[in-house]
């Protein structure tokens, strides 16, 4: 760290401290920060800020108007290298700015193209696939979604079982695939593929880029408990599948997907976000804290310091990490720490919201939906999520075991 910290410290947790920082900017980035933050006010409309301020449903409408809106700053693909459209900025300019979005209340960038495929064509892609999918992938021409998981294979991805077998022209699918997020929108899916049956698991995988409009793909909806439709099963019936579709070498494609997980684990986002919660937390629960017996009010104050020093120790473990992430070395095992980290950090400030609105959490709908805190029963079924997607933390745990332990 440079002395950056985000807005959440310097107003709330440094209080009277806040003209510190910019002093503290010895890494000259105080410029950079304020034509993040200026472009965010001019930009960021209004009414999608306030929808994702109060976790109201977003349409995948807004999720592309926002990316062509940084793509024509020219911000659309921070991470990539500057031959593919990457800004060049530094790896602690990524991550600030990726912080400054989240905490300001834009959209998520769906991850599935920007964030997850094209740092995968990019290392391993053939030129034709480069040039063809990376411009599309900017400008949100291409919708992406993400084929890993089987209903017997979640964690234990390497057991997947969706069948390629190679024709003449290509491939020819059959099987399922499961939680699928956004298959009801994409255009185009990475998947995951079993092409040799007679290798060990591991081994015998490709990676495929399929078009999701090919005959014989099937999408039905899974809807989750906060009676949101996100996540999908996806079939495949003989559906065909071109050679050039192929990413890298045939059934290489375990190292390709682990490439992949590795940028998936990796919260950019994550920090932003929940500072932005915790800011939230604060603006709808003082006025019943002035309410609360001094003592109940004290733990409650105990228990949102605590939050605040988990989150600002997990930004200096994830700025430190994005030099060798952004460089391509990776960040590896790591990533596992931060996904672990991160998704528990989110679940507990999500639930010390609940705690402290009580029924006016539970409050849905109806006289209640313009209401700050009318979305906060959904986000909170739907945060359940965090400790299992993009591999359970038990399996987290497991990796860091065997990496850093030896066990």
């Amino acid at each position: 760290m440079t002395g950056w910290l985000p807005p959440l410290y310097h107003t709330t947790m440094y209080g009277k401290y806040d003209v510190m920082r910019e002093k503290s900017q010895a890494d000259g980035d105080d410029e950079f920060l304020r034509r993040v933050r200026g472009f965010l006010r001019e930009n960021l409309p209004n009414d999608l800020r306030d929808a994702v301020r109060y976790h109201r449903a977003i349409a995948p409408s807004d999720h592309i108007k926002w990316q062509k809106i940084l793509a024509a700053q020219g911000w659309a693909t921070p991470q990539w290298p500057v031959e593919y459209g990457g800004p060049g900025w530094s790896p602690a300019r990524i991550y600030r700015f990726h912080y400054e979005c989240a905490y300001a209340g834009a959209p998520d960038q769906i991850p599935f193209g920007v964030k997850m495929v094209a740092p995968v064509l990019i290392k391993y892609g053939s030129e034709h696939q480069k040039r063809h999918y990376l411009p599309r992938i900017r400008d949100a021409d291409d919708w992406w979604c993400q084929g890993y998981s089987e209903p017997g294979a979640g964690s234990d991805l390497a057991s997947l079982q969706l069948k390629a077998k190679i024709s003449e022209d290509g491939f020819v699918l059959n099987g399922q695939k499961t939680w699928t997020t956004y298959a009801q929108h994409a255009d185009m899916m990475f998947c995951l593929v079993r092409t040799d049956m007679s290798e060990a698991k591991q081994h015998g995988i490709s990676f495929l880029l399929v078009d999701m409009k090919s005959p014989g793909i099937t999408v039905r909806p899974i809807v989750t408990m906060d009676g949101a439709h996100e996540i999908n099963e996806v079939f495949f019936d003989e559906v065909r599948v071109p050679a050039e579709n192929l990413v890298g070498r045939l059934n290489e494609g375990w190292t390709y997907a682990k490439y992949l997980l590795e940028h998936e684990r990796f919260p950019l986002t994550g920090t932003g976000k929940m500072a932005r919660e915790i800011e939230l937390i604060q603006e709808l629960t003082s006025p019943m804290m002035r309410e609360m017996q001094p003592q109940k009010a004290q733990a409650y104050r105990s228990r949102l310091a605590e939050l605040k020093v988990r989150l600002a120790l997990l930004e200096v473990s994830l700025e430190r990490a994005m030099a060798g992430a952004v460089s391509g070395d990776g960040v590896g095992a790591k990533a596992s720490m931060f996904k672990i980290r991160s998704s528990e950090l989110a679940q507990d400030i999500n639930s010390i919201a609940v705690d402290l609105l009580g029924i006016d959490s539970l409050r849905i709908g109806g006289a209640y939906a313009a209401s700050p805190a009318s979305g906060m029963a959904g986000y909170y079924l739907n945060m359940r999520k965090m400790t299992i997607f993009g591999g359970s933390n038990e399996i987290q745990r497991n990796i860091l075991a065997k990496s850093f332990l030896g066990l």
